[in-house]
């Protein structure tokens, strides 16, 4: 078991400050869950999520209940009505995720408004490259990744009730200007990659204007796999979802072909032949085909948008690690990603002659 998945996986006692009555919660949902029956306890998932999350559990069934934290809060942030709504509108649609039960506003009943939807029992994989797995295995579960995204892209969001779920126009410049702008507000060396990447993206964005429901961090270690077959059983973490460009969010979870092991999970020079992992190339056309595309124009663009996206994600932290407000040895360790992320897009740009 590897350091990050002792650290993130499985559930542990509820942490001070985070209590829930259990009491009021088994009233609660024998009042609005059908065939609910106590009696319940309680547990909390290990791992940094914004929103706790728990674990509950009956003699004949579990739950997850995400909440906002206790506290003063930013009105926009924590918005598990948000996240609620999301998976209201997805789960009908045939995208795997977790059944949503009920959504409770009133902050009278926990503390804090929260949701509560089912538990996804499965397996969890920490790393891209999926070691103790057979080659046929990884192949599968490759396959079981894109086929997922793209079961994702294809729902119709303005039929499914999402057409206000987010901003649709411009949704690649308005990322770089946001991300420029957080890592100039972050900012702690200097780093003349992502400065280049400041000045040449603008330039070079897809005129493509695509829309769909957008994940915002699709990676496999935010997918629950079913326990004994290669399938994604759900979909999980859709902090950063949004209505935005499919193809940002299908490069974005394909960017691990041009990192390596020890930069942010990536796979670039294994042996993925060897290993049952598909090629770029071929992880691509089997997304075209699930999406009726004939290529994707632009697409080192895309990818070089992403890794410089991700650059400006970890110079976020970076930041906060400065001031004090992430101390964690996990949050230092990606903060130091910002510069080699950088670095290795301009590469990119370089080594394509997109200069």
């Amino acid at each position: 078991m590897t350091s990050r998945q002792q650290e993130n996986e499985g559930t542990g006692a509820v942490r001070p400050g985070l209590e829930i009555d259990v009491a009021a919660l088994d009233r609660y949902m024998s009042a609005h869950i059908d065939d609910y029956q106590g009696p319940l306890t309680i547990e909390q998932f290990k791992g940094g999520q914004s929103n706790p999350t728990y674990k509950l559990t009956t003699p004949g069934h579990a739950y997850v209940l995400r909440r906002k934290p206790p506290g003063k809060l930013l009105k926009s942030a924590h918005a598990v009505d948000r996240e609620f709504k999301l998976l209201a509108a997805l789960y009908p649609a045939g995208v795997p995720v977790a059944r949503p039960y009920v959504l409770e506003e009133d902050d009278s009943i926990i503390g804090t408004a929260f949701y509560i939807m089912e538990f996804v029992g499965g397996r969890i994989y920490w790393e891209a490259a999926l070691p103790g797995l057979a080659p046929a295995e990884r192949t599968a579960i490759y396959d079981a990744m894109n086929d997922s995204i793209a079961r994702l892209h294809r729902v119709d969001y303005q039929a499914v009730g999402l057409g206000d779920y987010g901003r649709p126009k411009d949704y690649i410049r308005r990322q770089v200007a946001r991300w420029s702008d957080q890592y100039q507000a972050s900012k702690t060396e200097e780093i003349p990659a992502m400065d280049n990447l400041m000045a040449w993206l603008p330039d070079h964005i897809p005129a493509a204007e695509d829309v769909s429901v957008v994940h915002g961090d699709y990676r496999v270690d935010n997918l629950i796999f079913h326990p004994t077959e290669q399938r994604v059983a759900a979909i999980l973490d859709w902090e950063l979802s949004t209505i935005g460009h499919p193809l940002a969010d299908f490069s974005y979870a394909t960017m691990l072909w041009r990192l390596p092991p020890d930069v942010f999970n990536g796979i670039r020079g294994l042996d993925l032949q060897a290993l049952g992992i598909p090629s770029e190339e071929d992880y691509v056309a089997a997304y075209c085909r699930r999406t009726d595309r004939d290529g994707i124009p632009d697409w080192d663009v895309y990818m070089i948008y992403n890794i410089f996206r991700l650059a400006g994600i970890m110079q976020g932290i970076m930041g906060r690690v400065v001031a004090g407000t992430a101390s964690s040895a996990h949050a230092v360790a990606n903060g130091k990603l910002a510069k080699p992320l950088a670095e290795i897009a301009w590469a990119e740009v370089e080594r394509l002659g997109l200069v």
